[in-house]
């Protein structure tokens, strides 16, 4: 399972607060509502400053130890916590909106899954309900062709961080030496999707979508990460 080992590092890694109110800015620009639904949620970051704007959260992660790691935070009383494969989502609730943000959808290996999603996504929302995400942009391939290596400390523990790209898919490999050389490694992969796929398949299933590159540039164009906001609209 992913995001066993990095889990407790997760925060140190990547924890950006100015990165964080881009997401709630975006989330109160294009959302609906505020019964919300939040797929791939991590280490509950965006979810508490959404619920602490008075979103009523509920947050799901596939990753038990990572919804442990955000159980453990300032206000974390004020969300719903939950563990849940989005692919197992089902419809027992209706939703005003649903978020699966942090390219968390990239997660999703095959193209029948990402289909899946979709379609349960629309049928847990409620008319006219919003659903956000996004995914990498296609430059990320170029970007990774060379490979990125990250090195540092988190407190006593020596890390790397390390991305390549080879065909359509990015490897992100961890490695966590403590002051003892134990180590401690861990791999993601990620698909990327072309941005245009993923707009005719929320098309097909029902929604209605406008699209963002870097939260605010209008349509797709060269950037790290293209923005969806999906509209639910009548199924064809």
């Amino acid at each position: 399972m992913i995001y066993q080992t990095l889990a407790p590092f997760y925060d140190s890694l990547v924890k950006d607060e100015e990165a964080t109110q881009d997401w709630v800015t975006f989330t109160q620009m294009h959302g609906y509502g505020q019964k919300v639904l939040e797929l791939a949620c991590g280490s509950g970051e965006i979810t508490i400053a959404l619920a602490k704007k008075g979103y009523q959260m509920h947050a799901t992660d596939l990753s038990s130890d990572m919804i442990e790691q955000a159980k453990k935070k300032t206000d974390a009383k004020l969300v719903q916590w939950d563990v849940l494969n989005m692919l197992n989502l089902s419809e027992k609730q209706e939703y005003d909106m649903v978020l699966c943000y942090c390219d968390s959808l990239n997660y999703l290996m095959e193209p029948q899954d990402v289909k899946q999603v979709f379609k349960r996504v629309y049928d847990s929302l409620k008319d006219q309900g919003v659903f956000l995400f996004d995914a990498h942009s296609l430059d990320r391939e170029t970007e990774f062709d060379e490979e990125y290596i990250e090195e540092g400390f988190l407190d006593d523990v020596a890390y790397q961080w390390t991305i390549r790209h080879e065909d359509h898919l990015l490897y992100h490999s961890f490695a966590f030496y403590d002051q003892k050389g134990n180590l401690q490694q861990e791999q993601h992969i990620q698909r990327v999707y072309d941005p245009n796929w993923l707009i005719q398949e929320l098309q097909i299933v029902g929604f209605q979508c406008e699209v963002y590159t870097d939260f605010t540039l209008t349509g797709i164009q060269e950037g790290e990460k293209i923005f969806f906001v999906a509209k639910k609209g009548e199924r064809v």
